[in-house]
């Protein structure tokens, strides 16, 4: 999992302007990732709207972004439910073809306790045919993955757990599961990824081990500098997007970024319901930041 390291583009699913899943731009966007240093992608995520897509879509999707990537850029597949054994069944069916690890989030709705998602992890990891990220993200799910519960699933498994997105933006609660995680010996080399552009270079500097972004869709490079922060220039950066990302997720994601990658001329503008695109306010004030 070590190729996990570094920086995640956590890739949109574009859309034509009749709302079908837009291919060719698809495409684009997986060469301007490699192109611009992305360690790793993240195929039907959040921000790739994967709620959204049929099941014949999702697979054509992972399908397209494996033959597409072609064994050049890792890629982690998106993968998660509130239903434990649909989830594993889906799991055990797979074709991993050209993944390195799955990405799965919190059951969302239910609500569980910490017992609960230990239970939910233990057999999500052990139907996967992949390594498994964790994905905490308690303002969507409604439900916050514990530090302890995190490293007692290592712990269970340490061959299956590579690690965890972490994006509660709760530092001192990331803080203190990069503190565990040193603290036992089987969570050692556990990947914890900042899931928040945010506060990317705080969790670096406070020891995570990379950043996925939503930002990073549109500007690879200087994501990749705030990471990475050679000769310093991470620090500025991480400041001068400050209002950026802020912005990109004021109507929620991925309407930002969809709104910065059509103004690049990238994509066409377009969301599937529930979601849609920016008001006229925020895109006026993207345009702005942006030039």
């Amino acid at each position: 999992m070590k190729t996990l390291r570094g920086l995640g583009t956590a890739l949109i699913t574009p859309f034509t302007e009749e709302g079908e899943v837009d291919y060719e731009n698809l495409e684009r966007l997986i060469e301007y990732q490699i192109a611009g240093g992305a360690d790793y992608l993240v195929v039907l995520g959040t921000t790739g709207e994967a709620a959204t897509l049929t099941e014949t879509e999702r697979q054509e999707v992972r399908q397209f972004a494996a033959e597409k990537a072609a064994g050049r850029i890792p890629l982690v597949l998106g993968m998660g439910g509130n239903c434990t054994a649909a989830l594993c069944e889906q799991l055990r069916k797979l074709d991993s073809t050209g993944y390195s690890a799955i990405l799965s989030v919190c059951p969302y709705y239910n609500k569980p306790s910490q017992e609960g998602l230990y239970r939910h992890f233990t057999a999500v990891a052990e139907a996967s045919p992949l390594p498994v990220v964790l994905y905490n993200v308690p303002g969507r799910t409604g439900v916050n993955l514990q530090p302890e519960t995190v490293i007692r699933l290592r712990k269970a498994m340490p061959d299956k757990i590579a690690g965890i997105k972490e994006a509660s933006g709760n530092v001192e609660q990331i803080k203190k599961l990069i503190a565990l995680r040193e603290e036992e010996p089987t969570a050692r080399g556990m990947l914890v990824i900042s899931g928040d552009d945010g506060i990317a270079r705080e969790l670096m500097q406070a020891g995570a081990d990379g950043l996925i972004s939503v930002a990073s869709n549109a500007f690879p490079e200087d994501m990749r500098e705030i990471v990475y922060n050679r000769m310093g220039r991470g620090e500025a950066l991480q400041k001068e997007y400050e209002q950026l990302i802020f912005l990109l997720f004021k109507e929620g994601n991925p309407a930002g970024i969809k709104t910065v990658l059509s103004e690049q001329g990238f994509i066409h503008n377009v969301l599937r319901l529930p979601l849609v695109s920016n008001s006229e306010a925020v895109k006026a004030q993207i345009r702005g930041v942006i030039g």
